[in-house]
C-alpha cells in the first residue's frame, strides 16, 4: 500500500512538471530562454523523484518481515581490569664467576673438581712457575748477604766507626732487595688460580699442560647462597614498572610458579637492546629449586582500572565507523539489534577495556553476533545460543 501511494505522488510530480513546462512554453518566445528554463526545472525534478525513490526503497521490504535471529545477551557489570607486561627472563646467581689466570702459563695441576665446595683463596690449579722460583732462590741469597753487610756496618756506625754513607749504602741495599723479593713472591702467588668467593665449582675448563690466559676463564665457581630472577623489558615501559610491583614468576622446565615483587629497575637503557634490567630476589627456600640460567616467564602487571567496562575481544568487529558491537535493546513488544560503536583501550588475554559507548546493564550480544544488522528482531535464549553463530 505505501508503495502505491509513492508511486502515486511520483506521477503527480511528473504531471505537474508536464503542466507547468506547457505553461511556461506559451508564454516565453526566445528558445534560448526556454532551454534554460527546462535545465533548471529537470534538476530539480531528477532530485525529488531520487528522493522518493530512497523513501520507497528504504520502506518496501517486498512485504516479508526480517526473520528474528537466536543470540545469547550478558549484562555488562563494571570490574577491575588488569593489563600485564609477560617478558621471558632467567635465573641468575648474585656470585657467578668465571676464574680465570693472572698471568699467563702452562697448568701443572689441577686441585678441584666439578662440584667440590671451596672457600675464597683456595687454589684451584698451578701453573709452571719455574722461572719465578729461580729467580727467587737468587734473590734470597742477596738478600742474605745485604743483610749481613747491613748488621755489620750498623753495628759499626753504632760504634761511630765508618761514615753514615756507608752506613746508607748498605741499609738501602737491603731494602731494595726485599722490595724485589716481595714483587718476585706476588707474581710467584699469580701463577696459582684462586677462587675469588665462597662455593661451589660448576665448571671446570682447565685442562691439564694447556696454557691459561688472561681474559680466558680456567673453572667456574657459583655461590647458590643467593639468586634472583632477571629480565630484560622494553624501554617504553621504563615509566611503569617500580620497586615494589607485583609479578608471578612461571619457570616452565620446573613446571612451578611463585609470586614475588620487584626488588631493583636499572635506571639505565641499554643503547643496543633498547631495554632496561628489573631483578626479583628469590627467597631462601625456594632457591633449591632453581638453577643459575633456568627460564623463567615473568608477567608484570603495569596497569589496573576500577569499574570498568569490559568486552570479550571476539566480538568486536570493526567498521569505517570504527570498532563496534551490538546491543540487544527493547523496542515496543520485541528486542532488536542496535550496533554501538565504541571507543577501545588496553587489552589483555580475551577481554577489551572500553572507554566510551558502552554502560553498565546494557544487554551486550555474545553469540550469534555474526551477519547481524541493526534493528533486526532477536530470540534471547542464553542456554541454547551458545551454539548459534
Amino acid at each position: 500500500m505505501h508503495r502505491y501511494i509513492s508511486m502515486k505522488k511520483l506521477l503527480l510530480i511528473i504531471a505537474v512538471f508536464s503542466f507547468f513546462v506547457s505553461c511556461q512554453q506559451r508564454q516565453t518566445k526566445d528558445p534560448k530562454a526556454q532551454l534554460e528554463q527546462l535545465k533548471k526545472q529537470q534538476k530539480d525534478i531528477v532530485e525529488q523523484i531520487k528522493k522518493l525513490e530512497t523513501q520507497i526503497a528504504a520502506s518496501d521490504t517486498g512485504g516479508v518481515k526480517e526473520k528474528p535471529k537466536l543470540v545469547a545477551v550478558s549484562a555488562l557489570q563494571p570490574s577491575l581490569f588488569e593489563h600485564f607486561i609477560e617478558v621471558q627472563g632467567r635465573v641468575d646467581a648474585d656470585q657467578n664467576v668465571g676464574v680465570m689466570a693472572q698471568l699467563p702459563g702452562t697448568i701443572t695441576k689441577i686441585l678441584v673438581s666439578k662440584g667440590d665446595h671451596v672457600r675464597r683463596g683456595q687454589v684451584l690449579a698451578t701453573m709452571d712457575a719455574a722461572t719465578s722460583m729461580a729467580s727467587i732462590e737468587a734473590l734470597k741469597k742477596n738478600l742474605e748477604l745485604a743483610n749481613l753487610l747491613y748488621e755489620k756496618q750498623q753495628s759499626l756506625w753504632n760504634q761511630s766507626i765508618g761514615t753514615e754513607v756507608q752506613y746508607l749504602q748498605a741499609q738501602n741495599q737491603k731494602e731494595s732487595l726485599e722490595k724485589q723479593l716481595n714483587v718476585l713472591q706476588q707474581q710467584y702467588e699469580m701463577s696459582k688460580i684462586k677462587s675469588p668467593i665462597n662455593g661451589t665449582v660448576d665448571e671446570v675448563m682447565a685442562k691439564l699442560g694447556e696454557a691459561a690466559s688472561p681474559g680466558f676463564p680456567s673453572f667456574r665457581v657459583v655461590n647458590l647462597s643467593s639468586m634472583k630472577v632477571v629480565a630484560d623489558i622494553a624501554e617504553n615501559y621504563a615509566g611503569t614498572i617500580k620497586v615494589g610491583d607485583e609479578v608471578t614468576i612461571r619457570f616452565p622446565d620446573a613446571n612451578k610458579e611463585i609470586i614475588k615483587k620487584v626488588t631493583a629497575v636499572s635506571q639505565v637503557i641499554d643503547p643496543a637492546s633498547r631495554s632496561f634490567q628489573v631483578d626479583i630476589r628469590l627467597g631462601s627456600e625456594e632457591q633449591k629449586y632453581f638453577h643459575p640460567n633456568m627460564v623463567a616467564v615473568l608477567k608484570i602487571r603495569d596497569y589496573s582500572k576500577e569499574n570498568s567496562i569490559t568486552v570479550p575481544i571476539n566480538i568486536v568487529q570493526n567498521s569505517e565507523e570504527g570498532k563496534f558491537v551490538f546491543l540487544a535493546k527493547q523496542t515496543g513488544n520485541e528486542r532488536v539489534a542496535e550496533k554501538a560503536v565504541i571507543t577501545a583501550g588496553s587489552s589483555y588475554g580475551e577481554r577489551m577495556e572500553v572507554l566510551s559507548g558502552l554502560n553498565a546493564g546494557d544487554q551486550l550480544i555474545t553469540t550469534g553476533y555474526q551477519d547481524l544488522s541493526n534493528g533486526r528482531p532477536l530470540i534471547i535464549d542464553n542456554t541454547q545460543a551458545s551454539n548459534i553463530k
